[in-house]
């Protein structure tokens, strides 16, 4: 790295600073105040409030701090933890409709949180909750299927079938949750981390470039800034899949617009940090570059297509958050 990138990282951080303060403030404003969920009254009222979460972890902040957002989370991890958001088996995607999508953000969330509890209660039923969501993930991936879709993850815990997506996020989970001391098999990720790799095309039939399919071998932005950071997380850092992805994102770069723009940019960003050096750098400057001018005023980002706008501006600030804190390393998961 040259010290005119050090230069242009360290001029970033303070709007930056600013950007996460003002992004703050707009998911206070989006707290319930009769629950606590953080949502846009739209649908997936656990799986955006454990986003929100997530991304006021990232900016520095903590539920026992007597803060305005060390309040909000407070209340927002209290929502997330109602006996009636995670059923008997473990799963909290049917409740809010998220499906494995959701559980898989929730139970991130979860194992992020453990340790984080504002008293001995509530680190005990985080601890509890997040133990039962990796049981269900385990048993989800123990469910027979073909050989080009063992372990790997889909929509409902008994599906057949898997995809990058949804495996991602469950992989992101399971090492998340071993990381905090849960037991969690070591198969059960070097599973997942095979699967993903089935997903990987090298480029070399008349790309020019390499990287990760959905859900057959292929070369999608999104997925393959997903298959970057999931294997750099499970300790997969020097793989030709790694390298080859790595490079791909720092030529293509992202574009305000793409499809599935927020979704990628989180993935591309904390991805391309893990690798380090020249591709860690170009990416927190480009997502400073791309993210802070389209922030609003009032501190929202929202979905530029049509599928992500349905998301909901707590889904796109939450994640817009996510792909700018690579500058503090404040969650676990994504420290190197």
């Amino acid at each position: 790295m040259t010290c005119g990138v050090f230069a242009q990282e360290d001029a970033d951080s303070p709007r930056v600073n600013e950007a996460f303060k003002r992004a703050a403030q707009f998911l206070i404003t989006c707290q319930d105040p009769a629950t606590g969920a953080i949502h846009n009254r739209l649908r997936n009222e656990t799986t955006m409030t454990s986003l929100a979460l997530l991304s006021f972890a990232a900016m520095g902040h903590q539920p026992a701090d007597p803060t305005p957002e060390g309040k909000a989370m407070k209340r927002a991890l209290d929502f997330v933890l109602l006996p009636e958001n995670q059923d008997a088996t473990g799963y909290f995607g049917k409740a809010d409709g998220s499906r494995m999508y959701g559980h898989g953000i929730i139970t991130l969330a979860l194992a992020e949180m453990l340790g984080m509890g504002t008293n001995e209660a509530q680190d005990a039923l985080i601890r509890e909750r997040c133990r039962k969501a990796i049981d269900l993930i385990l048993r989800a991936q123990r469910v027979p299927k073909n050989e080009s879709n063992r372990g790997g993850w889909r929509y409902t815990p008994d599906a057949s079938d898997s995809d990058m997506s949804v495996t991602c996020w469950q992989t992101m989970a399971l090492r998340a949750a071993r990381n905090a001391g849960l037991d969690v098999p070591k198969e059960s990720i070097d599973l997942a981390v095979r699967y993903i790799k089935g997903l990987y095309d090298s480029g070399n039939h008349g790309r020019g470039y390499g990287g990760f399919g959905y859900s057959s071998r292929g070369s999608e932005p999104s997925t393959t800034a997903e298959g970057l950071l999931a294997l750099q997380v499970c300790g997969d850092y020097d793989s030709e899949e790694v390298k080859v992805s790595a490079d791909r994102l720092l030529k293509t770069g992202l574009r305000v617009g793409d499809r599935w723009f927020f979704y990628t940019a989180y993935y591309y960003a904390q991805g391309m940090y893990q690798r380090g050096d020249k591709h860690a750098a170009a990416a927190r400057k480009q997502m400073a570059d791309l993210l802070i001018p389209i922030q609003s005023r009032e501190g929202w980002w929202d979905g530029v297509g049509g599928e992500e706008r349905q998301g909901g501006k707590v889904y796109a600030t939450a994640l817009a958050v996510l792909a700018l804190s690579v500058k503090n390393h404040f969650l676990p998961i994504y420290q190197r």
